[in-house]
């Protein structure tokens, strides 16, 4: 009985150090381009260079993030969404840290 319930004691203690650590997996932006696993777009969005399910969740969050930023400041200077993502895409690709990716149309290259 003592050794079952020093399992339960164990099993308990990882799965509370594994729930505080996941965040730390968590993929953050800055990292993921660095690590060439995201890139910059001419559409003002990013896109998986080395696609998997954490980069495509980062990719989705942020996308959603910023398509609503752009919406937000489109209707308030009466300007398209389209001409603001092409607008931001240029931006986000001017401001680039050299070595990270960028597609400008020709597919991904390093800057």
């Amino acid at each position: 009985m003592n050794i079952l319930r020093n399992l339960k004691t164990v099993f308990g203690a990882l799965v509370i150090s594994a729930l505080m650590i996941a965040p730390a997996w968590a993929l953050d932006l800055g990292e993921a381009k660095s690590a060439g696993l995201v890139g910059e777009t001419t559409t003002g969005y990013l896109a998986a260079v080395k696609s998997s399910k954490a980069v495509n969740a980062l990719v989705s969050d942020i996308n959603g993030r910023r398509k609503a930023h752009y919406q937000k400041i489109a209707e308030k200077n009466k300007i398209s969404l389209e001409a603001l993502e092409v607008r931001a895409g240029q931006k986000a690709i001017s401001k680039t840290t050299s070595g990270n990716y960028v597609d400008s149309g020709s597919g991904w290259q390093k800057k």
